[in-house]
């Protein structure tokens, strides 16, 4: 077996990668100059034994442990209330996608004058920001999925309107991130596969995305060998620390990709997530095959590639389409988002907001909202018939 050791990387950004790298979390926020850190998590982990480790591992830092499963802004509302009222100057950011994005967007929102929804990843609006007022960030994944820890961006819920908004700013950017695989080793099962395919929906996506960015295309294809090969090994044992590593660094992989651009995928589950509050990897689950069927045509040549890299002993479309949902059954991934508690009451408004969310314009065939409403009722019935 292939030892897992401990290493040090700079991309995207500094990773300490390696079990028991949690020990330095001191070290990492005196390398960034905080010294009164702010360690925020989400109420499932308030109590749990990690993040009291890593309160230990930190002695100086206060603790904001009210996220949300999927974000809100008046979890950064509070948050900042807490930065502020401790005079924290930095953030650790604790947990899944949603404690890390939290995080990071407290951190940013911690020196600026302007609302939230003025950040939003619309044109040049990120410039709107002072960079001065972005405070630090130490990000410590405890999921493999959505690569949070290495992305410049947070996906927060606007409640009034329904709508998740990407906040978005260059130095959003974590600057040191610990990727414990020891940190992992709790996550059941069933949250292990949400968020392991999440990771190889964004390497996915990201591989298929239309325009030249061949640095992208080679991080997402080793990102989806390693998890092929790794997340049904988590699956089965928690406590593989091999596998854990392994899929920790292909969660890193998917959110480098995905710079690139995204697709249908994400333009569905994000409208999805904010009317039924499903697991946003869950979702990109199980609405992956359909959107992949519809997109036949246009990735028939990236699926040849594809092929190969699984090892399949067919070519092409077919062969991969069948290899992704044997994958997902074996994982206990449900077939259709019925199953997971979605109904068709908000059709026409989910395939509206799909439509506007920006990973829709990095589908490789043009999308509009009649059809992403047709390809959510698909997902909801599990009628993959629906081709582009």
């Amino acid at each position: 077996m292939m030892a897992v050791l401990q290493a040090d990387w700079n991309y995207p950004t500094r990773v300490w990668s390696g079990p028991g790298r949690i020990a330095e979390l001191t070290a990492a926020c005196g390398e960034l100059g905080i010294g009164r850190p702010l360690l925020v998590t989400d109420r499932g982990l308030r109590n749990h034994p990690m993040v009291r480790s890593a309160l230990d591992h930190s002695p100086t830092a206060g603790l904001f442990a009210d996220v949300k499963g999927n974000p809100v802004a008046a979890n950064i509302d509070a948050g900042l209330q807490a930065y502020r009222a401790g005079r924290h100057d930095g953030v650790i950011a604790l947990g899944g996608g949603s404690a890390l994005d939290a995080g990071k967007v407290i951190a940013f929102m911690s020196g600026q004058t302007r609302p939230l929804w003025d950040f939003e990843d619309v044109g040049d609006w990120w410039t709107r920001a002072d960079p001065a007022g972005i405070a630090p960030v130490v990000a410590v994944p405890t999921t493999a999925g959505t690569g949070s820890e290495v992305g410049r961006a947070g996906v927060i819920l606007n409640e009034a309107t329904h709508q998740k908004k990407i906040i978005f700013h260059p130095k959003m950017m974590p600057a040191i991130v610990i990727a414990d695989p020891e940190l992992t080793v709790g996550l059941p099962p069933d949250l292990t596969a949400a968020t392991g395919i999440d990771a190889f929906t964004h390497c996915f996506e990201a591989y298929c995305a239309p325009g030249f960015h061949p640095l992208a295309d080679g991080i997402a294809l080793e990102g989806m060998r390693l998890i092929s090969e790794y997340l049904p090994r988590a699956f089965a044992n928690g406590a593989d620390i091999e596998a854990r590593s392994r899929m920790l660094a292909a969660a890193s992989m998917g959110a480098t990709a995905f710079q690139k651009g995204l697709g249908g995928v994400h333009a569905i589950a994000h409208p999805v997530g904010s009317f039924f509050d499903t697991h946003h990897g869950l979702t990109n689950a199980v609405i992956l095959p359909y959107v992949m069927v519809y997109n036949r045509d246009a990735i028939a040549d990236r699926m040849r590639t594809m092929a190969r890299l699984l090892d399949l002993s067919q070519p092409g479309f077919e062969s991969v389409l069948a290899w992704v949902l044997a994958f997902r059954r074996q994982l206990g991934i449900p077939h259709t988002l019925a199953e997971i508690g979605v109904n068709t009451r908000n059709a026409a408004v989910i395939g509206a907001e799909a439509a506007a969310d920006p990973s829709a314009s990095g589908n490789p065939v043009a999308l509009d909202a009649v059809t992403l409403e047709r390809l959510f009722r698909s997902a909801v019935a599990g009628d993959l018939t629906l081709k582009g």
